[in-house]
């Protein structure tokens, strides 16, 4: 592959990412800070779109969109009104970074923690605010699902054990800090409760309604959902103000992002609490509100539909990946990942963003919709874009 394929696809790929992010600062969603630490922490990429835009430079990428933008016609690639103005200061867009001056604190007491699920995520979310030094209660279906959680966290901390991190004592301590239940009851006294089941609306409407029934007065209902309209959520309860979205990354306990998504109706309090929280749990929280996508899936989906389609227009997927990797230094290609994602998960998401901001360019690529039909989902079933 030669030098001029490897800018082409970057600029392909990369400069609309990075337009995208200028907007999603300029629209006031989330701060430049936040923006940058959602790519690096969720997606694991060596500096965020912001930090990147400044060290290519302002006016380059302005330029470079600008060739895109006459070529294609495409608003995605039409550059950013806050790139041109920052262009034309010789400006920055991290210098100030936007990010609070004062660290969050706990407005909320927070001492014992409910987890409702029993499948990865949940278990994540389980053992975080454990390792922590929470006592946590998790709900789930039957006997065998919360045994499976135990047994999933003890064969975690058992690795950590033998890779010298921890200790039989802190093995000890975490496991002792957990209770199983069957009934969602249960969960009355906890000061906080994360919901981590199904991505289904109407599943997670049903437990938000008896969670309102069940919570203590003052307790904040979370939701992981990286999709669902929190704010529908909040609006069948009868505290909508202690209502907010706390999104973890997988696996939770390594990853160490959270998106704290705010709704219109939750209380500052509230956001306060769980963004502190989220510190105090070894994570790096970022703000956000409740669109679609919130800051990681709205700037990452696009980026890898945008790769499907290149695809599709000739040139070989093994070159993209290598051309990401080496000119962006992303630590996997777009094929890669969408392979380790799901194809169905990433089907989900972009038409989900294409719904939300009704943006021509991000249609799903007709290959992506195929491979979901032909039910090539990547990994998990063994084929996807590539085969395993």
């Amino acid at each position: 592959m030669t030098a001029s394929t490897q800018s082409s696809i970057h600029d392909v790929l990369v400069l609309p990412y990075l337009n995208h992010a200028i907007r999603m600062l300029e629209s006031g969603y989330a701060t430049a800070t936040d923006i940058d630490n959602a790519m690096r922490f969720g997606c694991g990429y060596p500096k965020g779109p912001l930090t990147a835009v400044d060290e290519i430079g302002p006016s380059a990428v302005r330029d470079a969109l600008l060739a895109r933008f006459e070529e294609t016609g495409d608003n995605l690639h039409k550059p950013a009104d806050l790139l041109t103005k920052v262009s034309d200061e010789s400006g920055s867009f991290t210098a100030t970074g936007g990010g609070d001056a004062a660290a969050p604190e706990l407005r909320h007491t927070i001492e014992k923690v409910g987890v409702v699920g029993t499948g990865t995520m949940a278990s994540g979310i389980v053992q975080v605010f454990a390792q922590a030094g929470y006592d946590v209660i998790f709900v789930g279906r039957s006997q065998e699902k919360l045994d499976g959680v135990v047994a999933g966290i003890t064969k975690s901390l058992d690795k950590a054990i033998a890779k010298g991190r921890s200790d039989e004592e802190t093995k000890a301590a975490v496991l002792g800090r957990l209770t199983g239940s069957t009934s969602r009851e249960d969960l009355g006294q906890a000061d906080l409760i994360v919901e981590g089941i199904a991505e289904d609306l109407d599943i997670k409407t049903e437990l938000f309604r008896d969670l309102d029934r069940i919570a203590k007065s003052g307790a904040i209902l979370a939701t992981t959902t990286s999709s669902m309209p929190i704010t529908e959520l909040a609006k069948v309860t009868s505290r909508p103000g202690d209502v907010i979205g706390m999104h973890f990354f997988n696996p939770a306990p390594v990853m160490k992002l959270v998106e704290v998504v705010t709704t219109d109706l939750t209380s500052p309090e509230v956001d306060e609490t769980v963004r502190a929280l989220s510190t105090a749990v070894k994570k790096v929280p970022v703000s956000c509100g409740d669109r679609s996508g919130f800051i990681v899936n709205a700037l990452l989906f696009p980026y890898l539909n945008d790769a499907v389609k290149l695809h599709e227009s000739g040139v070989a997927m093994a070159d993209i990946d290598a051309a990401i990797k080496e000119s962006a230094g992303f630590p996997m290609g777009p094929f890669e990942l969408l392979d380790v994602v799901g194809n169905d998960v990433s089907l989900a998401i972009q038409t989900e963003l294409r719904n939300e901001f009704d943006e021509p360019g991000f249609d799903p690529a007709p290959l992506l919709v195929q491979k979901v039909e032909e039910g090539k989902l990547g990994r998990k079933t063994g084929e996807g874009f590539h085969t395993y």
